[in-house]
C-alpha cells in the first residue's frame, strides 16, 4: 500500500492593528528640509508562511483622509485635488505581488502601490517579521518595518511652485516608512 506524502504548510493570518500601525513620508521642502507626516489610519493582513517567507502575502489599505504633517492648512491642501484628492480617492493601498530574501536576510516585498487611482510596481525593504509574542491580553504579536522610495509624480502627485530664487517647492521623491504590529487572527 502506497501513501502519498502531503506537504504541511504553516500558514497563519495575522491582521494589522490599526492602534499599532503607522504609514509615514518624507519629503523635501524648498529643497533644503524635510517635511515628514503620516496617516493614522492602517488596515490590513498578512498571510505568513512560516516554512517559506517567500510564499507569504500583504495587504494594506491607509484611510488617505487621516494624512496628519502637524500643519493644519497644509494637511488640508494635501487632502484637496491637488495632491491626494481624498473625495474621489478615499484610500491608499497596497498588495504583495513577490517576496525574496535579500542576502542580508532582509526581505524585498514587491508589490502594486496605489495613490490617487493611480497603481505602479514597487519594492519596500522589510525588517521583520520578528518572532511572535504575546501581549498582556493574551494576543500574539509580530512587527515588520518597511521601507521604500517612490516619484510621486509617477501616482498623479504633480502640483508644485516654483522659488523664487529657483527650484521647486515640493521634491519629487517621497520616502515612505511603514511601522506595524499584527495580531494573529
Amino acid at each position: 500500500m502506497s501513501t502519498l506524502a502531503i506537504p504541511q504548510t504553516s500558514t497563519t493570518t495575522w491582521n494589522i492593528d490599526p492602534a499599532h500601525a503607522t504609514a509615514e513620508f518624507k519629503v523635501k521642502h524648498m529643497m533644503i528640509a524635510h517635511v515628514k507626516g503620516h496617516f493614522s489610519k492602517v488596515t490590513g493582513v498578512l498571510v505568513h508562511d512560516e516554512s517559506d517567507r517567500t510564499k507569504s502575502r500583504v495587504e494594506a489599505t491607509i484611510e488617505a483622509a487621516s494624512i496628519e504633517t502637524r500643519e493644519s492648512q497644509r494637511d488640508t491642501h494635501l487632502k484637496s485635488a491637488d495632491f491626494l484628492h481624498v473625495e474621489k480617492f478615499p484610500t491608499l493601498s497596497f498588495k504583495s505581488t513577490d517576496i525574496k530574501v535579500a542576502d542580508d536576510g532582509e526581505l524585498k516585498v514587491q508589490g502594486d502601490l496605489t495613490i490617487r487611482g493611480v497603481t505602479r510596481n514597487v519594492t519596500f525593504a522589510v525588517e521583520g517579521p520578528t518572532p511572535a509574542t504575546k501581549d498582556p491580553w493574551g494576543n500574539t504579536r509580530i512587527a515588520v518595518s518597511a521601507t521604500t522610495k517612490i516619484n510621486r509624480k509617477d501616482f498623479g502627485l504633480t502640483w508644485n511652485a516654483a522659488l523664487e530664487t529657483g527650484g521647486i517647492l515640493v521634491g519629487d521623491e517621497v520616502t515612505i516608512t511603514l511601522d506595524v504590529e499584527f495580531i494573529r487572527a
